[in-house]
């Protein structure tokens, strides 16, 4: 069969957050089958129900939950609930995540501390009451307990002056996700750094600057859930972006100054959109 068509993925049980839009919707989308159960969740109950409608008539089963992922409390509750609904969990895509555009200026203290709450610790708090519970349901037949997918960005290699906050919080998600997968492997638990570029979601769409190698959500969708069928620590792509990522990070911090801190001069900045989800 050929390789991302739906019966592929080998995950009968799989939770994401974020998934009212965009890469997170997609990821639903491509899981959505029969004998596949979802656990949607996300912050717009409206577009969430969509999103669940359109997965159950591929013929999936879903149980979706609005909740904010900054509130730790709900988001470990809608994880425990899984064990009596579903008997465990075999992936989760902590996919939530927010900007605040790509601007001139420096960022407001609490836009900062929204973008760390909601890509950061927003993460964690899906995150780790998951590893607690793949860690005590028994092994599949690969001989993994669990999975999860850290939704990071290509921005995590790169120190962006027009998205200070956004990237750092990528990074941090990013080398918690690759520091963690190291030691959780030893109890038959993968977790796997997603670091995707630009997707043509919400999210971007207020972006006035060229976007190299903008891929629709549907495409992402597939390499992310390809790369952590593969086994891979880090799933990144495009690949011709990442390289000049990793080569902007590597040049010297103080030429950081000589970049231009809005990507198309001359744009206006974009309205800080809210958490995806």
């Amino acid at each position: 069969m050929m390789q991302g068509s739906k019966a592929t993925w080998p995950w009968p049980r799989a939770a994401i957050t974020g998934a009212s839009s965009g890469l997170g919707a997609a990821l639903a989308l491509e899981l959505a089958a029969p004998g596949r159960t979802l656990h949607l969740s996300g912050r717009d109950p409206a577009r969430l129900a969509a999103t669940a409608a359109a997965c159950r008539a591929a013929g999936a089963t879903v149980a979706e939950t609005a909740f904010d992922v900054r509130d730790a409390e709900a988001a470990a509750a809608w994880i425990r609930g899984m064990v009596g609904s579903t008997g465990g969990l075999d992936l989760l895509v902590a996919n939530a995540g927010t900007s605040a555009g790509t601007g001139g200026t420096r960022e407001a203290p609490e836009a900062v501390a929204r973008i760390f709450a909601v890509n950061l610790t927003g993460a964690l708090n899906t995150i780790m009451p998951a590893l607690d519970l793949m860690g005590a349901q028994p092994p599949g037949p690969d001989g993994i307990r669990g999975r999860v997918a850290a939704i990071a960005s290509i921005a995590a290699f790169t120190a962006s002056p027009g998205a200070p906050a956004y990237c750092a919080s990528k990074t941090a998600l990013q080398r918690w996700t690759e520091a963690t997968d190291a030691t959780a492997r030893r109890n038959g638990i993968r977790l796997h750094a997603v670091c995707p570029g630009f997707i043509r979601t919400p999210m971007t769409a207020p972006n006035t600057f060229p976007m190299p190698f903008l891929m629709e959500p549907e495409r992402a969708a597939r390499l992310t859930l390809a790369g952590v069928q593969k086994g891979r620590a880090r799933v990144v792509f495009p690949w011709p972006l990442y390289a000049a990522a990793r080569l902007a990070g590597a040049l010297p911090v103080s030429w950081l100054s000589r970049l231009p801190s809005k990507a198309g001069s001359g744009a206006p900045e974009p309205p800080p959109p809210p958490p995806a989800g």
